[in-house]
């Protein structure tokens, strides 16, 4: 009992403390076929309800309420949930990746179901990426996949009800199950954004520049867009004649993604600085040349949660999808 309480009371801080910076970020991103959405868990912060045993509900007997646009709608998960998984992953992917990524966005939308998302209270989930998950409409999947709609959807829908109803839990309650594109070398502990949540800690993920399509990009800006981009956040900041000097120091935190950095005297979190120049992670590292800030970036996402492409290469090297699970959401149960 002492346990559950005290996971009750972790949770409850994430949900406070999860920084706005995120609520925005997938608002402008569009989908693009051969890569998936940066992730649902950039944006939820909801509050936790009293512990209890979570009963397994089947897909088909499991309704929610759904925002499409202006329209609320109720659907059940059997009918919802397969186009959600389109929109996130590739249909390419490993069968258990696919199996994998089912899941936890079963176990997220569930979750949402629990903890009611202020941005919509009249409704479970949104169809909007950067408030929750991905989702797209079957014509939109014909037009992307064309004659490889029946066999993508196939796969998609045998991801889906060969894991019928299978939700993660930790302490008896359904997770928040974040997710994200890809990590560079491990995820983010759940702590360095919002809070230390017991499931949601630092992991090695197997991904290379190999496996993933973009995995590493570059940003370059000009130093005096980069001098006026940094004082829109910090207006205290104060910038020397010499723009080698501007980038003093950086602080890496335990997943080697940048914790903090300070520039012109004063100190950005690494999530600022990923806002401010749309960076793709916290993964990065920064130089200047010639005039030029150059971020060199890894991965794409958070960090938080199970890495969609690393699950994918977990998937080819022989691991299933209750591995996967356990490996990115460690002391979780699957129900």
């Amino acid at each position: 009992m002492k346990r559950i309480i005290w996971v009750s009371i972790l949770l409850a801080m994430a949900a406070i403390i999860m920084p706005a910076l995120f609520m925005q970020e997938n608002a402008s991103g569009e989908y693009i076929s051969d890569e998936p959405s940066p992730a649902v868990s950039e944006s939820v912060s909801p509050s936790p309800s009293p512990a209890a045993v979570y009963e397994k509900v089947p897909d088909n007997e499991n309704t929610i309420t759904v925002l499409n646009g202006d329209k609320v709608e109720e659907v059940t998960m059997a009918d919802y949930l397969p186009y959600v998984l389109a929109a996130e992953v590739p249909a390419t992917f490993s069968e258990e990746a696919l199996k994998a990524q089912a899941v936890a966005a079963r176990t997220y939308i569930v979750y949402c179901t629990k903890h009611k998302n202020p941005k919509h209270p009249q409704a479970d989930i949104c169809t909007e990426s950067g408030c929750c998950m991905a989702y797209l409409e079957e014509t939109e999947l014909r037009g992307n996949w064309g004659d490889k709609f029946d066999e993508n959807m196939g796969r998609i829908r045998s991801a889906v009800t060969d894991t019928d109803g299978q939700v993660l839990t930790y302490a008896g309650e359904p997770i928040l199950a974040s997710f994200h594109s890809s990590s560079a070398g491990k995820t983010e502990n759940g702590s360095e954004l919002w809070g230390d949540v017991p499931y949601l800690v630092s992991v090695n993920s197997p991904e290379t520049e190999t496996d993933v399509p973009n995995y590493v990009t570059t940003v370059e800006v000009s130093k005096d867009n980069f001098r006026e981009t940094v004082l829109l956040l910090k207006s205290d900041a104060k910038f020397s004649d010499d723009p080698a000097q501007w980038v003093t120091d950086t602080e890496l935190d335990e997943s080697g993604r940048v914790r903090n950095m300070t520039i012109g005297g004063v100190v950005l979190t690494g999530p600022e600085i990923r806002k401010l120049f749309e960076l793709r992670s916290t993964a990065f590292t920064l130089e200047y040349k010639d005039g030029i800030f150059l971020f060199t970036v890894t991965g794409y996402g958070h960090g938080l949660g199970m890495s969609q492409y690393g699950a994918n290469v977990m998937a080819r090297n022989g691991f299933d999808y209750r591995e996967i699970l356990s490996h990115y959401y460690p002391e979780t149960e699957l129900n």
